[in-house]
């Protein structure tokens, strides 16, 4: 029987993004981005983000049509990502997908965002095992999920008590004084630390009974505010004093993150007897993680699955990626009169 072609829609924050897959097959796809009118505030305007999302809708669509090689007509489902996200973001493509829908006579998945991220690993590794630990690190999410079916089985293990990873890297970098988003820059610059040169608590290290799949990161980054409290940055004329001192900072920063990120990933892997671990979301970009992660997962016997670069940050494949899988799965189409879900648990993959 011939795959379904399904075309993903992306818009739960600054990106929009428009994809279409056959099957396991990514065909073509198109991100557009508003973080560069961001930076000036140092964070995500909601109301800017939505109107970026009106603007730039039918360009992305046409381009990523182009891109795959195929027209409206030739498409078989629609995905939309239904939630976590920004209501007004999340709103815009919902609505974009349901003209579509009626239109054209199509069933439509509104699919969960963060699941998404995960199932987007299919499109570039193949089919997934039987059992896996899926790791979703993000600006918006840390969290452990057990996954039988990518479709139609998901347990959450454990997620963030407080800020997620991406988050915490984030406001790290603004404590810092570096550009926004602070993230790639603090992983940049940890690459330049000296090892051991200082040391950061790990959050929920010694609570493994009560939180053994959790994380909290707020408490860290505390503990960077009064590390530099108490050691201020050499002033600015002694630049290369300034710069090995953030660097040594972001060093243990990201230890401390990425340490208990893998730590407990891994352990869920072996507790639960998966031979499999697939990360996802924009966190995933990180280097530190990819490599401790890699290291760690190698000594207990588990295979790691990332995404490339690309396919990391929030994008339309993940979403169609998903919706492909519930299609492939013979699961029914979410009823025309859903909306946004700005906190869609985990275990839901899409609005039944």
């Amino acid at each position: 029987m011939a795959k379904k072609v399904v075309l993903g829609i992306e818009s739960t924050c600054d990106e929009t993004g428009v994809a279409v897959v056959r099957g396991d097959e990514l065909l073509g796809q198109c991100t557009a981005t508003s973080m560069d009118q961001f930076e000036r505030y140092g964070g995500i305007i909601p109301e800017i983000a939505s109107r970026a999302h009106l603007e730039s809708f039918l360009p992305t669509l046409d381009q990523a049509l182009q891109d795959a090689g195929v027209t409206l007509d030739e498409v078989d489902a629609l995905a939309v990502a239904a939630g976590p996200g920004l209501v007004g973001s999340l709103t815009v493509g919902i609505c974009a997908a349901k003209t579509l829908s009626a239109t054209l006579g199509l069933p439509l998945y509104g699919v969960n965002h963060v699941i998404g991220h995960l199932a987007v690993d299919a499109l570039v590794d193949g089919p997934f095992p039987e059992r896996f630990i899926g790791l979703v690190a993000s600006g918006g999410h840390s969290n452990l999920l057990l996954i039988e079916d990518i479709a139609l089985s998901v347990r959450e293990l454990g997620g963030t008590l407080d800020d997620a990873a991406g988050e915490a890297f984030d406001k790290v970098g603004r404590l810092l004084g570096l550009p926004y988003p602070g993230g790639p820059h603090v992983d940049r610059l940890a690459r330049q630390g000296e090892p051991d040169a200082i040391t950061f608590p790990r959050g929920l290290a010694h609570a493994k009974d009560r939180y053994p799949y959790d994380f909290s990161f707020s408490g860290l980054k505390t503990a960077v505010g009064r590390y530099l409290a108490a050691n201020p940055l050499p002033e600015e004329d002694r630049e290369d004093d300034r710069e090995q001192a953030v660097a040594n900072i972001c060093r243990a920063f990201s230890e401390s993150v990425n340490d208990s990120l893998t730590a407990k990933a891994v352990q869920a892997a072996k507790d639960f007897d998966c031979p499999t671990i697939v990360v996802g979301g924009g966190f995933a970009a990180n280097s530190r993680l990819r490599e401790l992660l890699v290291e760690r997962a190698d000594q207990a016997g588990v295979e790691v699955r990332f995404p490339p670069m690309k396919l990391c940050t929030d994008n339309g494949a993940q979403i169609a990626a998903l919706g492909s899988a519930l299609a492939e799965a013979g699961a029914p189409p979410s009823p025309m009169d859903f909306g946004p879900r700005t906190a869609m648990d985990l275990s839901q993959t899409y609005v039944a």
